[in-house]
């Protein structure tokens, strides 16, 4: 699933893909239209330049020049490539942007659990009132204003969007484990040092992440071993565990994360 890292990977292949005018729109898939019909996104669309492209958590916002803003949510399979016009289409290409008539921006989702929008600037400001900070942009302080009055498990409470935006389950798993906070733990019995150490693992974790433009499965990061027959913990070696929570396969060390 995209999660902060991959969107911000995305967002710049939109920007690869240059500041160009919209100049034909092939809708192959209308499922992964949200909210938009085919006839009114190239009516609205078309002619447009694109601006420059910004994301917030999991979202992905590409403003046109006085006209609306083309919305991108990849939900779990949805990915965005630049091509050449003539490249021929994969098999999940669902939504076609030609771009000055030199290249081609494409939605591609296998899944179409979520997909593109159209907004106007009251739409975008929607979208975003129903979101937490951005996890790129959490200080410690806040971070433990956000999450110190959470009932709920520390896990729970990091992939909730409404909370902070952004961190999905591989992000959360990796973080906690490097902060060493048991997954279940509730939010708001976390001393000040857990909050140190949940704050410095995250703004690591997402800035190599970031880089990588996903969260990269090294043999060294917790990422790297839970999909193995009998994962072991990167650090101590001792077996890893395995449970469910908020809906997410959720993987820990019972030693390093007590």
């Amino acid at each position: 699933m995209p999660e902060l890292p991959d969107v911000e990977g995305f967002r710049q292949v939109l920007m690869a893909c240059g500041r160009r005018c919209v100049t034909d729109i092939e809708v192959r898939d209308a499922g992964v239209l949200q909210g938009v019909t085919e006839k009114r996104l190239r009516k609205e669309g078309e002619g447009r330049r694109l601006g420059r492209a910004w994301r917030h958590g999991k979202w992905l916002f590409a403003p046109t020049d006085g006209g609306p803003t083309f919305v991108f949510h990849f939900g779990m399979t949805g990915s965005l490539w630049c091509c050449s016009p003539d490249e021929p289409f994969a098999a999940h290409d669902r939504l076609v942007l030609t771009l000055d008539d030199v290249c081609s921006l494409r939605f591609r989702d296998q899944r179409k659990l979520q997909g593109v929008q159209l907004a106007d600037d009251a739409a975008v400001d929607r979208i975003l009132e129903r979101l937490g900070p951005d996890a790129l942009a959490v200080d410690r302080a806040e971070l433990k204003e956000l999450l110190s009055g959470r009932r709920g498990a520390v896990k729970s409470a990091l992939m909730d969007q409404s909370v902070i935006a952004g961190l999905g389950n591989l992000l959360c798993d990796e973080i906690l484990w490097r902060a060493r906070v048991a997954p279940r733990t509730p939010a708001r019995d976390l001393s000040g040092a857990a909050y140190r150490r949940l704050h410095v693992a995250m703004g690591r974790v997402l800035r190599t992440s970031v880089s990588a433009g996903c969260v990269p499965p090294r043999r060294s990061w917790l990422t790297g071993r839970r999909d193995d027959s009998e994962p072991l913990c990167p650090r101590c070696g001792r077996p890893l565990c395995s449970g469910r929570i908020a809906g997410r396969r959720t993987v820990w060390c019972p030693h390093c994360q007590p």
